[in-house]
């Protein structure tokens, strides 16, 4: 980081942090519009010569696929984050990062007719690039926003909550643009005597490419006089000149209360998979629940599968405030962080209650379509679980870790997202390997059923373990001063929370 500062303020903010906002909105519509269609591209059988159709994997191959691509995007960001630190800084890791995830949302767009024959090793390299990118850019684009205000400055809580809020508005336009793009140049095809309409995959994953395109033309125009020299020398070595220089070279042995708390981040983190794992069917087995299985016909209008993963970032948009809200109202009878970590597990539960209703509303008969508020109300409960639960997972580990080992135990926690993805993958692969209809119905209601139960003993788990947790926390839980600090500040955990997590 250089002493060099950016001039210029708008609305009260650096303007370079309206910059760093519509460079992560679009680089967020961009991921979240492939993520939209990555499963339903997988799985469509439908192929052809010309543009569209899909690779024709069974669900099980490609809910397994989804999960270790998803538990890579959460690995990476460390390998990304040590080289922006220690080599490359943050401006240039955002460059090569954005490039490299272009690069391979456009080879995932190359059409099948391009390369007969090879379309799925093509596949594997525009995925691969696209997760070495996501390494490169997604840790430094967030720490660049906190590089932009001095220590102590107030303005960073709601620097956050304003960057945060361009993250959830690139995530929630992904999936209304990506359905217009596949569906629009899509076409219809006559199979067996019978016209087929054949998606145009590949149109989506060019228009998520283009989005990143834009986010990299933003940066690249107007960094460097919005942003000054932020991010362009390695922050580590920095960091690391100056305590050479300071002879703070010392190691010191943790004491008892810092071990303590670093086993709270440790239990948590082991719920902190259950959540996640069956969060996160959401772009896996309930897109393909919504896919075959729901309704989506209003009228005589069906609304794309694609629409439904927006829900998440609307829903948290409108209730963050809200549920910030609720907790400083409460007063002294706030809950600790560990029962509310156990509410958000208990409304993953409920969530998934409502998936279990959605399979028994169809009788076991694949002809029977669910209702889609089935997962309006699924994805609404998952989104106020996820409220209570992920701002206070990145809390719990700012609060506990030994300042000196804050980064590895942020590592640790990345590790944690990282297994509950692969693990929700491996998980959602159980409905089968292109089995019978009414088989995999039957499959989706047992994983719905396990992950509900899995999730409400949990939470009755960890309810009954949170005196302990907090006497373990040893006083790290601090009260405030006034209502409003107590809420600005809640609002910016989660507005943290949201640019790590997405």
């Amino acid at each position: 980081m250089s002493e060099a500062k950016p001039q210029g303020t708008m609305f009260g903010h650096p303007k370079g942090l309206f910059l760093l906002f519509t460079t992560e909105l679009w680089e967020r519509f961009s991921y979240y519009a492939m993520r939209a269609i990555l499963v339903l591209y997988l799985v469509d059988k439908v192929q052809s010569d010309q543009a569209g159709g899909g690779l024709g994997w069974t669900e099980a191959d490609a809910l397994s696929l989804y999960g270790t691509f998803t538990g890579l995007v959460y690995l990476t960001p460390l390998i990304g984050g040590w080289l922006a630190d220690n080599v490359l800084g943050q401006r240039k890791a955002i460059y090569i990062g954005g490039f490299l995830m272009a690069a391979g949302q456009f080879a995932l767009a190359a059409p099948h007719s391009w390369m007969p024959g090879l379309e799925t090793t093509m596949f594997y390299i525009g995925l691969g690039t696209l997760i070495l990118g996501n390494g490169l850019f997604k840790p430094n684009i967030s720490t660049m926003v906190g590089d932009l205000y001095p220590a102590g400055d107030h303005r960073r809580d709601g620097a956050f909550t304003i960057f945060y809020m361009g993250i959830n508005i690139g995530a929630a336009l992904s999936g209304f643009i990506v359905a217009w793009a596949y569906t629009s140049f899509g076409h219809e095809v006559v199979i067996d005597g019978q016209s087929v309409f054949i998606n145009n995959w590949q149109a989506g994953f060019f228009c998520a490419g283009v989005g990143m395109i834009i986010s990299l033309i933003i940066q690249f125009f107007f960094a460097q006089k919005l942003l000054g020299d932020i991010g362009t020398v390695p922050a580590a070595k920095l960091e690391q000149s100056k305590n050479a220089a300071e002879g703070n070279t010392r190691k010191e042995p943790l004491t008892k209360v810092e071990r303590d708390r670093i086993k709270v981040i440790m239990v948590m983190g082991l719920f902190t998979i259950i959540f996640w794992a069956g969060f996160e069917q959401a772009g896996g087995l309930m897109n393909l629940f919504t896919n075959n299985f729901t309704d989506r016909m209003i009228g005589s209008w069906e609304v794309p599968t694609t629409y439904f993963q927006s829900l998440n970032a609307i829903f948290i948009v409108v209730f963050a405030p809200v549920i910030a809200s609720i907790w400083i109202k409460l007063g002294k009878n706030e809950p600790n962080s560990p029962i509310k970590f156990a509410l958000g597990l208990f409304l993953l539960a409920v969530g998934f209650l409502f998936m279990m209703g959605a399979v028994l509303e169809m009788g076991g008969d694949a002809s029977v379509k669910s209702s889609m508020w089935w997962l309006v109300g699924a994805y609404f409960f998952h989104t106020m679980g996820e409220l209570c639960l992920s701002p206070i997972g990145l809390s719990m580990v700012t609060k506990l870790a030994p300042l000196r080992i804050a980064s590895l135990m942020m590592g640790a926690w990345f590790l944690f997202i990282a297994a509950a993805n692969k693990i929700g993958g491996l998980v959602g692969s159980l409905i089968g390997h292109g089995g019978a209809v009414e088989e995999q119905l039957a499959n989706a209601m047992a994983i719905f059923a396990g992950i509900a139960i899995t999730a409400t003993i949990s939470a009755i788990i960890l309810y009954l373990m949170s005196d302990k947790l907090v006497d373990w926390m040893h006083g790290a839980e601090s009260k405030h001063d006034t209502e409003e600090q107590a809420l600005e500040e809640e609002i910016a955990v989660t507005a943290e929370h949201e640019a790590i997590k997405r």
